[in-house]
């Protein structure tokens, strides 16, 4: 009678953890899914301003003709930015492509900011409809960039927090989970969350 209860114990003991453990693997998948989500939601809104800067510069192209080294390293960097984006989108959870990628970023808004710095100083650029069309859906952009990349933030944090927290970090490792996510940190974060540099007046 002693060895049946002592396997009755046993086996709820066992139970108890097979499903505390399930619990925690679901917990987990579920927060990884999310930021691999919001992490889609920040590549969507970048590729869409990838695509809003040729077509700037190619609008001021023709009044800033002598501008031309600034304008080649605002597309150089938007390239690399993309070419990093994409690398990352491939694995949001591989670290050294994140931090390439961001560091991309972090160029590209210096460039935009060299660019708007030399369209201040051509007027008839801020009466062209074309430019400042433009350069609204960049600000517009710009902006839902910036809630995406909050929703990312607080999705990683949420998944951090939990992996490393007890009792889920005794199991985070054994499933698989043995890294922190990166949270997305612009040198130049201010640009993201502000409005751009090249809307114009």
């Amino acid at each position: 009678m002693n060895i049946w209860i002592a396997t009755m114990v046993a086996a709820a003991i066992l139970t108890t953890a097979a499903i505390f453990a399930v619990l925690i693997y679901n917990r987990l998948v579920a927060l990884r899914s999310n930021c691999d989500n919001a992490f889609a939601q920040i590549e969507l809104q970048l590729k869409r301003r990838y695509d809003l800067i040729p077509n700037l510069v190619e609008c001021v192209k023709s009044y800033m003709a002598h501008e031309k080294t600034t304008l080649e390293s605002v597309i150089a960097a938007r390239n690399q930015a993309a070419a990093g984006l994409k690398q990352a989108s491939e694995n949001p959870r591989n670290t050294e492509a994140m931090e390439k990628w961001i560091g991309a970023e972090s160029a590209l808004n210096t460039a935009l900011g060299r660019l708007s710095v030399v369209i201040e100083a051509y007027p008839k650029l801020k009466a062209d409809k074309s430019v400042a069309g433009l350069t609204e859906e960049l600000t517009s952009t710009e902006n839902r960039i910036a809630f995406a990349r909050q929703a990312y933030n607080d999705w990683v944090t949420g998944f951090n927090t939990s992996r490393l927290a007890f009792p889920t970090c005794v199991f985070a490792e054994m499933f698989g989970f043995d890294k922190n996510r990166k949270h997305l940190e612009f040198a130049e974060a201010e640009k993201l969350t502000e409005a751009p540099r090249v809307m114009l007046a």
